[in-house]
């Protein structure tokens, strides 16, 4: 058995959690237009420590707190969902699936748009539930709203 022992805040099963929380830490201080200084103190007043490398799991969760007392706004990315995994190129439905896939992309919007656009008109729970002839019509809900919204219609 070693005895190496891992840091309470170094923990590799922590890390990717720690790397995170203070990333968040600098996109407040960011989003606060903190100048150094200010930043500085403020880690030493709210997490006791100068480097936001030497915070403590609490430390970190008293600095984030301040950070969204004082305005900062923390939001999830928005992602863009992921193409239907279980249709091979050989599929019927693959050439519509790709259609779809750039209507999407040209309007801007994800996957899960598809997918509620399936589950709206046809109660479907995903696009790969529906059959040709309701792909046919998420196609075409989709080119119609590219023409109401002055986009180019594929």
């Amino acid at each position: 058995m070693s005895n190496s022992k891992f840091h309470p805040y170094t923990n590799p099963k922590n890390a990717a959690r720690r790397r995170a929380a203070i990333g968040k830490i600098h996109i407040g201080k960011t989003q606060l237009n903190m100048n150094e200084e200010t930043y500085r103190a403020m880690l030493l007043t709210h997490g006791g420590v100068t480097s936001s490398k030497d915070l403590t799991n609490e430390g970190i969760n008293k600095v984030i707190r301040h950070l969204e007392k004082s305005g900062a706004v923390f939001t999830k990315p928005k992602r863009a969902g992921r193409k239907p995994h279980n249709l091979d190129s050989q599929s019927s439905r693959a050439d519509q699936l790709g259609k779809i896939e750039a209507q999407l992309a040209e309007a801007g919007r994800p996957w899960e748009y598809g997918g509620a656009m399936a589950k709206q008109m046809y109660q479907k729970d995903s696009l790969v539930f529906c059959d040709r002839k309701e792909l046919a019509g998420i196609i075409a809900a989709l080119a119609k709203n590219a023409q109401r919204e002055g986009r180019r219609v594929r």
